[in-house]
């Protein structure tokens, strides 16, 4: 067998792998943050869309707010959870849209929220952070800061932890809001990552930091460059994957700081997602890349329509991002370019900056509209019972 044909089938292989997994058990589908609960944007459980059927994917309901959705919906328990630019947070049933509770900050809610043990906490424009109860939006308490805040929460082991433009990371106890600590100056947008009891924060110095999630001591700075962009880093497998605004990708040994490898785009560049050892990240450049997690070589890119700053999302083999007025599902697959890539699309009523996500079948996102979408098959039990005889490595093209 000829070394190219070994590859092309330990990549199938790992694409099917995924897919064949047992069913995810109630909950762990769920995208209760801006970064999965994995830091990688990628949700491992998603059995019902695929590449052969993204493609009949049509609109399942709309709900408009009437401000900008910058905000990347999260989904926990049947419900999503979405901030609006007009000050509101909204609570939709996530498979009718019906609106079954809303909360008015002080300003705009225009960071993603973060959901956990029953509590939802989002920044509350200005420089106030809420929690509030996910069943009721009743709030349960708030914390003042010393700078405004675009910084998407993230939760592990009853902290919460965000970035404020005072350029402090905090980190709060879940449960009661009290400070545990605050280190400067790794904050300003970016949503810290959290993996393996290390906090991982973009400062507005352009510096990545490593700080201890347990105590907020450095561990490790690393100065990658330009300053930073408004994305936010992903971890896997040891390497912590960060945007910057020279046009860079960057990839950083999560242990030392120590760069691995950089590939640089025409533009700024996002947040990345991070699956099956590919690395996707859109740039102000127009492209989405795909991107060998491993050594940095492009699989591919595909050129959309303008890009935003929409973060991808990936599941079973489809990676899904905004730009301009479109939502798109490409291939995930690092495969020839002979391969179509565009597998759907669809135009909304405005810019795209929120990020998808995707949970039971259904991919959630908001528009410059002012709306938040929610797509999924017409017929998801009939194709699901046609795409259950497509599995195996035969489908590897």
């Amino acid at each position: 067998m000829k070394p190219i044909n070994v590859l092309v089938l330990f990549l199938c292989a790992c694409f099917v792998s995924a897919a064949g997994q047992q069913p995810a058990g109630k909950g762990l589908s769920d995208w209760t943050e801006f970064h999965r609960t994995n830091m990688q944007r990628f949700n491992p459980y998603e059995r019902t869309l695929n590449v052969h059927n993204v493609g009949l994917l049509r609109l399942k309901w709309s709900y408009a707010t009437g401000q900008f959705v910058w905000s990347s919906p999260a989904v926990a328990n049947g419900v999503v959870y979405v901030g609006s630019n007009n000050g509101s947070l909204y609570a939709l049933n996530a498979s009718t849209g019906t609106l079954l509770w809303s909360y008015s900050t002080v300003g705009g809610a225009g960071s993603s929220v973060a959901v956990s043990r029953g509590v939802v906490y989002v920044e509350a424009g200005g420089n106030i952070f809420l929690a509030l109860n996910a069943n009721t939006g009743t709030l349960l308490w708030s914390y003042r800061v010393g700078g405004p805040m675009n910084s998407s929460p993230t939760v592990a082991n009853d902290t919460v932890y965000f970035s404020a433009s005072d350029e402090k990371v905090y980190a709060l106890n879940a449960s009661t809001g009290a400070l545990l600590w605050s280190y400067y100056p790794a904050g300003g947008y970016s949503s810290p990552a959290v993996a393996n009891g290390v906090v991982y924060a973009i400062s507005l110095d352009g510096s990545v930091y490593a700080l201890s999630a347990s105590t907020g001591a450095l561990l490790w700075s690393s100065a990658v460059g330009g300053e930073y962009w408004r994305g936010s880093p992903a971890v896997a497998n040891g390497v912590v994957y960060v945007g910057s605004n020279n046009g860079s990708l960057y990839a950083l040994n999560a242990s030392t700081g120590t760069q691995l490898w950089s590939y640089s785009t025409g533009g700024s560049v996002d947040s990345p997602a991070v699956a099956n050892g590919v690395v996707y990240v859109g740039s102000a450049d127009g492209n989405v890349y795909a991107l060998n997690a491993m050594t940095g070589a492009k699989f591919w890119n595909y050129p959309t329509s303008g890009y935003e700053g929409s973060s991808p999302a990936v599941a079973n083999g489809v990676v899904y991002v905004g730009a301009s007025f479109q939502v798109y599902a490409l291939n995930a697959a690092p495969a020839p370019a002979s391969t179509k890539l565009n597998l759907w699309s669809y135009t909304t009523g405005g810019d795209v900056y929120s990020s998808p996500i995707v949970v039971n079948g259904v991919v959630y996102v908001g528009s410059d509209d002012g709306s938040v979408y929610a797509f999924s098959l017409k017929h998801a039990r009939e194709q699901a019972g046609t795409d259950s005889k497509r599995r195996g490595l035969k489908t590897c093209r």
